[in-house]
């Protein structure tokens, strides 16, 4: 999940500054009240509402994966998650799960068939 933009922060915070009730500014951007309070108290300690970036090391998998896997598709449509997965740690060295692979499938653009077709 994505943190909030600076920007929308900014707002919430404007409009808690100008009177709003919290539960009303919630409402209206769509925020949770742990979220504004997480900000009243940031902007508080450090005078800025700057997002945190990601703890943790950087994902290689899924941007690999996403790379990878529309030719792979395109070339090989009627291979099994597993034949999939395979074929990619032969290809890049990189193990993945059949999870992951049906994930990654189910985001790409367009339909790909879930049930193969018999040989």
């Amino acid at each position: 999940m994505k943190a909030y933009s600076k920007d929308l922060r900014l707002k919430v915070l404007d409009a808690l500054n100008r009177g709003m009730d919290r539960r009303e500014v919630g409402r209206v951007f769509g925020v949770s009240l742990p979220s504004i309070k997480r900000w009243l108290k940031m902007r508080r300690e450090s005078g800025d509402v700057e997002p945190r970036p990601i703890p943790g090391p950087p994902a290689v998998k899924g941007e690999l994966l996403a790379q990878w896997l529309p030719s792979q598709l395109e070339s090989n449509p009627d291979l099994t998650l597993d034949e999939h997965c395979e074929a990619f740690e032969e290809g890049l060295g990189v193990k993945v799960s059949r999870a992951t692979m049906c994930r990654t499938i189910g985001r790409l653009p367009g339909s790909w068939p879930l049930k193969k077709s018999l040989p």
